[in-house]
């Protein structure tokens, strides 16, 4: 389905991350991946998943935060690759104080560090990749149901979800003339590295698979299975869309 097809991953911690999940199901479609990482222990996480399951993967090293390093690491993708065809945004990150509490204690620090990683980073990938996507290409992230409904503990992290979701909107409008589409994936809860930052996540765990229709949590092979369907022809009509992969669980009232 991938063949021949040239991508890159951001977002990969280990290996219960959705974008590891994502990675082996366009890896398994035959698609050649580069994977970012920021910090030597991440990076020796990536270099141990990718090393036997995926040998000849191009690994580097990419803070979203250094806008210096974004150039370099498109700038090096685009003379191994030549080109792009997809882009997997799977990042996110709030200060752990930032979780706790009220929303309404956010101090602005960690307001602005939330939505410049979790959320501006899209465009500003977006805005590297585009020139690389010569023959058109698809950029998807990952998003979830805190940005459309209040949550307990998601906190400002909803907010950046929330940014996230409409910058896909206006960025599909931007790019669809190149041929770019551009999609959100809404995931239910799934036992992450970063997930481990809500509160009391188990328990959302249990109230999700009590109400979703499909009566369980969705997994992590569920979110990259879609992936791999925005990325691929098959998904040519789609874009500035926000897809749900939870079991259903969004579509439920009281």
């Amino acid at each position: 389905m991938l063949k021949n097809k040239n991508g890159i991953i951001f977002g990969v911690a280990n290996k219960r991350s959705i974008a590891w999940a994502t990675a082996q199901a366009l890896h398994g479609a035959g698609a050649r991946l580069a994977f970012t990482y920021q910090g030597e222990r991440l990076k020796e996480n990536v270099e141990g998943l990718t090393a036997d399951s995926m040998p000849g993967s191009l690994l580097l090293s990419c803070d979203v935060t250094n806008q210096d390093e974004v150039d370099q690491t498109f700038k090096l993708v685009g003379k191994e690759f030549g080109r792009l065809d997809f882009l997997i945004h799977s990042i996110a990150f709030a200060p752990r104080e930032a979780l706790d509490g009220e929303y309404l204690d956010t101090s602005r620090e960690a307001f602005l560090k939330a939505l410049e990683i979790s959320a501006y980073s899209l465009p500003q990938l977006a805005r590297a990749a585009a020139p690389l996507m010569t023959d058109g290409g698809s950029i998807v992230c990952m998003s979830y149901y805190g940005a459309e409904k209040v949550v307990a503990g998601y906190n400002v992290m909803g907010v950046a979800k929330a940014a996230l979701e409409s910058s896909t909107r206006y960025l599909a409008n931007d790019l669809g003339p190149r041929n770019i589409r551009v999609n959100a994936i809404s995931a239910g809860p799934i036992q992450t590295l970063s997930a481990r930052g809500v509160s009391d996540f188990s328990t959302m765990l249990k109230h999700h698979a009590a109400r979703a229709p499909l009566r369980r949590n969705v997994a992590a092979s569920e979110v990259g299975n879609t992936a791999l369907f925005l990325c691929s022809s098959m998904s040519s009509g789609i874009t500035g869309e926000v897809i749900y992969v939870d079991c259903g669980y969004n579509v439920m009232g009281v």
